[in-house]
């Protein structure tokens, strides 16, 4: 457990000695209020809601969490220091979970900065507690989901740009399958199967406040088989 913790806090080190990572800690919360108060039909509605605001989020955490995985793994291999992590006497999976516990701590810090959204709602009508929490918590899974597939791609490549183009087009393309399961030509065991992987899908009803199981143990399962991919490609670049 100490070294998940050391490795994590290097992550989230690294991001706050940065100027990328408060330009991202102000852009990306100002850029959700843009979306919600002046792009979307809040004031129009004239009821308490943050409804379309996690209608935002599932292309939001698609844009968002690979950028801020993009490096962790990829600067690694460009400046030559993963050989040096490989050959630490510490486990793979103590790395890998690190590095994913640093990128969740990125990703809680930026969500905490949108708190301001919810707090202005509320200030300007009654909101439902439980909703906007159960929203956020669906953000975090779905963040989750988002940071594990970032690591993966991450460890593929020593280009960041390739790894955060290639994991927000296979993260947007997974929020796009339920509208590729509406077209006629699509036979209906697929279609179910596609409904079925598409995470906006399961994200929006935990956006609503309602907490599935079957949503919880999607957004688990699928992130721990990520990572586990993540640390199988470690393993066969360290037997190389």
């Amino acid at each position: 457990m100490y070294n998940i913790l050391l490795f994590a806090k290097r992550e989230l080190r690294v991001f706050v000695d940065t100027p990328v990572g408060y330009v991202v800690l102000a852009v990306f919360p100002a850029t959700m209020a843009a979306l919600f108060f002046l792009a979307g039909s809040f004031f129009a509605e004239s009821e308490a809601t943050l409804r379309n605001f996690f209608t935002w989020m599932p292309i939001a955490m698609a844009l968002l969490v690979p950028a801020l995985t993009m490096r962790m793994w990829s600067e690694e291999i460009r400046e030559g220091t993963e050989e040096l992590l490989l050959t630490w006497p510490i486990r793979l999976r103590e790395l890998v979970l690190g590095k994913f516990l640093g990128a969740l701590s990125l990703l809680f810090l930026t969500l905490l900065a949108t708190a301001m959204i919810p707090m202005t709602v509320a200030y300007l009508g009654d909101v439902d507690g439980g909703v906007v929490l159960a929203g956020y918590c669906g953000t975090f899974l779905l963040g989750a989901v988002c940071a594990s597939l970032g690591l993966l791609l991450s460890s593929l490549t020593r280009n960041q740009i390739v790894a955060w183009l290639s994991s927000a087009a296979i993260l947007i393309a997974l929020n796009l399958l339920g509208l590729a399961a509406t077209a006629r030509s699509i036979p209906p065991s697929l279609a179910h199967a596609l409904e079925t992987l598409d995470l906006g899908l399961h994200f929006y009803s935990m956006s609503r406040g309602v907490i599935d199981a079957a949503d919880l143990l999607f957004f688990l399962g699928l992130t721990l088989f990520f990572l586990v991919c993540n640390g199988l490609v470690l393993e066969r670049r360290l037997r190389r």
